[in-house]
């Protein structure tokens, strides 16, 4: 005997959210939208400004993540927690991606595009900028120069001169390499930490044993991270030079930088040096 058919069952309906609050809405309060999505002051009637705007800023935020995991990854180091330094590491690739990719919206204008607007900048430049300034002190790029554009803002500057006076990352990978026994030389150790780092054919040497051995060994994981790191690192500095040399050719930058030519200076430079050169005697 059949039984009789039943109907589907209609679908349950979505719960409505909740939509009325007291204040402002938890979102804001935690994301503070409504502040970020007001910051934005173009000084120019042209409408290629504001996207120059908003993505300098979306820059300076992400610097401020970054300067966050490789902080977590140098104090992670000093209590020789490599695991913990590597996952911030490897969550900072991801942002420097991330990072890297902002340079879309700038990298195809045209020279009369970015002169429409350049004048709104004045004396302004990136190269002023505190955050990214203690994104390269963390890599070892050091200067004390660095802090004088910045005495006019206590916060930014004392940040700085912390960061000026603290080991770099690869300061604190130097140190745990030698209290893990490896031959890294007291020169190297005791440092002037407020000077560029200069590479060390000793320490090449180290990274070149250690690459020699068991390549899922910590320290061998430890090296692949700060590797693509420094990758990423490179490839910003080489857009930033491209982006530029798209926008303005070889005219000087703006704040009285030497714009093009200093960019292609610098995109010559790899951090963490031995690292790569320690590649040729594996």
């Amino acid at each position: 005997m059949s039984q009789k058919a039943h109907p589907p069952a209609e679908a349950a309906e979505p719960e409505t959210p909740h939509l009325d609050f007291a204040g402002t809405t938890p979102y804001e309060d935690y994301v503070k939208a409504d502040v970020l999505t007001h910051l934005q002051h173009t000084l120019s009637d042209d409408p290629g400004e504001m996207v120059f705007l908003v993505t300098t800023q979306v820059m300076e935020l992400w610097f401020t993540v970054v300067v966050h995991e490789w902080e977590t990854a140098a104090r992670a180091l000093r209590s020789d927690d490599v695991p913990t330094a590597v996952a911030a590491l490897k969550r900072s690739v991801r942002e420097l991606e991330a990072l890297n990719a902002s340079w879309k919206p700038l990298g195809q204008l045209t020279p009369a595009q970015f002169n429409s607007y350049r004048g709104a900048l004045g004396e302004g430049s990136g190269f002023q900028s505190a955050m990214y300034r203690r994104l390269e002190f963390l890599l070892g790029e050091k200067s004390a120069s660095m802090l004088v554009p910045h005495r006019g803002a206590p916060r930014a500057h004392a940040e700085l001169e912390k960061a000026l006076h603290e080991p770099s990352l690869y300061d604190e990978v130097l140190r745990l390499l030698g209290r893990r026994g490896h031959a890294i030389p007291e020169s190297v150790l005791r440092r002037d930490v407020t000077r560029r780092y200069e590479h060390s054919d000793a320490v090449e040497s180290v990274w070149a044993r250690i690459y020699s051995g068991d390549q899922d060994a910590e320290l061998a994981r430890l090296g692949e991270a700060l590797s693509d790191v420094a990758e990423l690192v490179w490839r910003w500095r080489n857009d930033h030079l491209v982006a530029t040399r798209r926008a303005m050719g070889a005219k000087a930058g703006t704040g009285g930088s030497a714009g093009v030519a200093w960019l292609e200076k610098r995109a010559r430079k790899n951090v963490f040096p031995e690292l790569w050169t320690a590649r040729s005697h594996v």
